[in-house]
């Protein structure tokens, strides 16, 4: 039998044996604590002790004092909801490395007991044994950015839910007044709404209100206005355009304290956590980061991506791309990419999972507007819906725009280049048919010798 060539497949960081461990089982009310460390007098021996600590500051702050009396090297917390946020932000103020774990990902052996303080026993056996795949968890500077970005996210959509609630009240009082504006929420239609609801019946008073381009189509507002806008309809009608009002001024609270946080965080924070350059050189790259574009500028370039969405997406991975080794790294995190599933000879691509839905969702309209531009990514999309779908190609170009993200943070001296529309036409097109026509022709006898003449 021959021998293959093996394949040698490096440990991750994570992949070592640890030999003073804790763990916790998180619950509401309290957590399952579980330590592992040698015995003082017995070589070879590894006590287990598992006990309740109150999930209350005190509580955890004692546990982390105790812990570090341990000489605890690794502290592994299970990922159940926002219940293992006092643990995991006050272990890790008391200096101690704690790692967040998937539940998924910890699941106990089948046909053995489930209980809390089997459980807490278990995930501390797998992270002395370095078999735990710690979670990405940003720093705190960004969590509080996340934090932000996020309530701005959940009061958009929210905004837009009052919005589609004021338009569904017109059209219960035979309004149209939107297929003439657009959308119930500009200044001309705000006009003619507060007029129907100050008991104006006559549908040509409030179309003179109508501003700008609306003006030159007069009739067609009196037609739209004239319905059976009654009491009721007006009562609600108040309530509605205050809301959203309330909605737009929190938004823009929030946008201005997005972006002076922003600004607060190091402009080359991803330069200094690498080691790419001399020691003389990192003055040099310091001084040329400051005087170029931040990072909300530099994504602002890539196609699809404003400034609201680049927000979103430093919130959600940070600044520091030294926790993902490649782009690729990035991507499966993320997961606007499908899983690959490999047995035997067979492979085959998976669903794509969860992932962060806040990244995934702006990735999506990221995706959805740079497939509608004459650009590299646009005809990437137009190229990829021909054969797999709308969904798919959107997909495909979302992590397309994940990995360019990814190269731009990793070198904050980098700025996006567009590759063009014509790219797959005159470089990779070009070079496949070249090699095919070569092989053709070495298949009929000849000897091919290529001059390029252009």
């Amino acid at each position: 039998m021959t021998m293959r060539e093996s394949v040698e497949i490096p440990d991750e960081e994570h992949e070592r044996l640890i030999e003073r461990v804790a763990a916790i089982d998180v619950a509401k009310a309290f957590g399952k604590v579980c330590t592992r460390v040698p015995h003082e007098g017995k070589a070879g021996r590894r006590p287990t002790k598992v006990w309740d600590v109150d999930a209350t500051m005190n509580a955890v702050t004692e546990l982390g004092d105790h812990l570090v009396c341990q000489g605890i090297e690794k502290v592994t917390v299970e990922s159940t909801g926002d219940y293992r946020r006092i643990w995991f932000y006050v272990l890790e103020e008391r200096g101690l490395d704690v790692q967040l774990v998937n539940a998924r990902d910890v699941k106990n052996l089948p046909g053995r007991p489930k209980t809390d303080r089997l459980d807490a026993v278990w995930l501390a056996k797998l992270t002395e044994k370095g078999l735990l795949r710690p979670s990405f968890v940003p720093p705190k500077e960004i969590r509080t950015l996340r934090d932000y970005t996020r309530m701005r996210v959940d009061l958009i959509g929210e905004r837009t839910r009052y919005r589609q609630r004021l338009e569904k009240l017109l059209e219960d009082s035979l309004i149209k007044v939107s297929s003439v504006a657009g959308t119930p929420t500009t200044a001309s239609t705000r006009d003619m709404i507060e007029a129907l609801i100050t008991g104006e019946r006559d549908p040509r008073v409030p179309a003179e209100l109508a501003r700008g381009k609306m003006r030159a189509k007069i009739p067609a507002p009196v037609e739209a206005l004239t319905g059976q806008f009654d009491g009721h309809h007006a009562e609600l009608a108040t309530i509605l355009p205050a809301q959203i009002d309330s909605l737009d001024a929190s938004i823009a609270q929030l946008t201005a304290r997005i972006e002076t946080l922003l600004g607060q965080l190091p402009a080359d924070q991803a330069s200094d956590d690498r080691d790419d350059h001399g020691p003389g050189e990192h003055a040099e790259v310091a001084a040329i980061i400051r005087q170029s574009l931040n990072a909300v500028q530099r994504l602002d370039e890539i196609p699809g991506i404003s400034p609201e969405i680049a927000q979103v997406i430093l919130a959600e991975v940070g600044l520091d791309m030294t926790r993902f080794a490649t782009a690729g790294h990035l991507a499966s995190w993320a997961k606007p990419c499908p899983r690959t599933i490999q047995s035997g000879p067979r492979s085959r691509g998976g669903e794509t999972g969860k992932g962060n839905p806040y990244l995934k969702g702006v990735l999506g309209t990221a995706a959805a507007v740079a497939a509608r531009t004459d650009t590299f990514l646009g005809e990437r999309y137009r190229r990829i819906v021909k054969r797999r779908g709308k969904l798919k190609a959107l997909v495909a170009v979302a992590r397309s725009i994940l990995v360019i993200v990814w190269h731009l943070l990793a070198d904050p001296t980098a700025r996006y280049r567009d590759l063009g529309a014509d790219y797959h036409t005159t470089k990779i097109d070009r070079d496949k048919k070249t090699r095919t026509h070569v092989r053709q022709l070495q298949a009929l006898g000849f000897t091919v010798a290529l001059t390029q003449t252009a």
